[in-house]
C-alpha cells in the first residue's frame, strides 16, 4: 500500500461534525469529511459529484500540536433566508467555534495511482484550499508526498516532529 501525507497547520481550523443552524462546532482533529472536502477542492470536483473513489482510503492522524478551541460570537443583520418567499430576518446571533494554532499530519492509505493524483492536485489546486472554512487557509504547504515504504501508522511515526516555538531549540546548537 501507499500513503499520502498531508500537513494541516494553520492559525485557525474548523473541523465541525455537529454544526446546526446558529451553533457551529469545531472538532479537536480533522474529520474525514473535512479532509475529503479539501482534496475535492484541490481536484476541482463539484459538490454534486460522487465520492466513490475516496471510500477505500484509510485515514490516520498524528497530532503535532493540539491547539485550543476558541469561540467567535457573530451578529448579522438583515440576513436573507435561503427560501426567497420568506422575509429577511432582522438580526441573527450565532456562535462559531474553531481550533486555534493546531498542527496535524494526516496519512491516507490506498491505491498509489489515486494518491499520486491527489498529491499532484494538492501541489497545484484547482480551487483554494482551506482548513474547514473558506477563510481558514493553511500556513504551510499541505502536500507532504506519497510514501510507498509502509502503512499509514508507520509512515506517520517516521515523520520528524517540528518544534512548537523558537524557544524549544537547543541552547547551544553548535555543540
Amino acid at each position: 500500500m501507499s500513503v499520502l501525507l498531508l500537513r494541516l497547520a494553520g492559525p485557525m481550523q474548523s473541523w465541525g461534525t455537529l454544526s446546526r443552524f446558529t451553533n457551529r462546532d469545531a472538532g479537536t482533529e480533522p474529520s474525514r469529511s473535512g479532509v475529503v472536502g479539501l482534496l475535492c477542492a484541490a481536484l476541482g470536483r463539484p459538490r454534486d459529484q460522487p465520492l466513490d473513489d475516496f471510500r477505500p482510503l484509510r485515514m490516520a492522524i498524528r497530532i503535532d500540536r493540539d491547539g485550543r478551541i476558541m469561540r467567535d460570537y457573530h451578529t448579522a443583520q438583515k440576513v436573507r433566508p435561503a427560501d426567497t418567499t420568506k422575509s429577511p430576518q432582522e438580526t441573527v446571533l450565532s456562535e462559531r467555534f474553531y481550533l486555534a494554532d493546531a498542527d496535524f499530519h494526516v496519512g491516507l492509505e490506498g491505491d498509489r495511482a489515486f494518491l499520486e493524483r491527489l498529491d499532484a492536485a494538492l501541489r497545484r489546486p484547482v480551487w483554494p484550499l482551506c482548513l474547514g472554512r473558506k477563510s481558514f487557509v493553511p500556513a504551510l504547504p499541505v502536500a507532504a508526498g506519497v510514501h510507498t515504504d509502509g502503512e499509514r501508522l508507520e509512515v506517520l511515526r517516521r515523520q520528524p516532529w517540528r518544534k512548537r516555538h523558537w524557544r524549544d531549540a537547543p541552547k547551544n546548537p553548535l555543540r
